[in-house]
């Protein structure tokens, strides 16, 4: 039976918390990224979509730039999975008498914590955008994004056991991050797609991530550019992903690692 041990939970996170704060180069380029979509692409195509019921385009994929920010920090996250098996850290980990269970919770809680903190940076420019957030839809954003950025790095962590070195999991990686940004809802509304990327799109997690972030930032009961589910039906899916991707990957972890 696999049991939480918070301890081990606490070091890997201080660990790579700390890893973050060192490499100040990584917090510029995963910042400057979703701010160069978000200002050079998005302003950009606002002079094409008329803004509906006072919500512009830029307005609109604020949210996709926040699920942006979390899909990269965490998936990449999972990357320290693969250097602490090419360096033989993984082995020290392993050999300690903590359960899988704990070490998968503690590199999914370290990877959200460090997407949370870099999504609440791109949060704080919500007011150059004319979006207004009062301290609870601030609150709420920060949530949402925890939770969309723990289940993306259980998901990061099902695919790092399947590889041993990092320019192998680097090329599926590209294979992965894009399609599922643009199949978000983060550039143009679920409901407008093609019916079957409409699927594609609902079997994506970070959809409903970004969907629930949509229900805070731009709220709209009717448009084209309002949320396309349900705010419970989005933290519902959300938490259940979580849930499986956190168990499967401590029983691949047990085998694979």
């Amino acid at each position: 039976m696999s049991v939480l041990g918070f301890n081990a939970v606490y070091v890997i996170v201080s660990r790579e918390l700390k890893k973050f704060v060192r490499e100040r180069s990584r917090l510029v380029a995963t910042v400057a990224r979703p701010l160069i979509w978000l200002f050079f692409v998005g302003a950009g195509l606002s002079r094409l979509v008329r803004p509906v019921e006072g919500v512009t385009y830029t307005q609109f994929i604020f949210p996709g730039i926040l699920g942006m920010t979390i899909l990269f920090s965490s998936i990449f996250s999972s990357i320290s999975i693969i250097w602490d098996k090419e360096f033989g850290m993984m082995k020290e980990i392993l050999v300690a008498p903590v359960s899988r269970f704990s070490i998968v919770v503690g590199k999914a809680l370290s990877g959200t914590v460090v997407s949370t903190i870099q999504a609440a940076l791109i949060l704080c420019f919500f007011p150059l955008l004319g979006i207004e957030l009062g301290a609870l839809s601030i609150a709420g954003v920060i949530i949402i994004c925890a939770l969309v950025a723990f289940s993306i790095s259980s998901f990061g962590i099902v695919l790092a056991t399947f590889y041993e070195s990092y320019e192998s999991f680097s090329v599926i990686m590209n294979f992965i991050v894009m399609p599922m940004f643009f199949l978000s809802g983060a550039m143009y509304p679920v409901k407008l797609l093609p019916e079957i990327l409409k699927v594609a799109s609902k079997a994506n997690p970070l959809t409903y991530g970004v969907d629930a972030i949509k229900h805070l930032t731009t709220p709209m009961e009717a448009g084209v550019l309002s949320p396309d589910f349900p705010l419970g039906l989005d933290i519902a899916v959300v938490c259940a992903v979580s849930t499986v991707f956190v168990t499967v990957s401590s029983k691949l972890f047990e085998r694979r690692a």
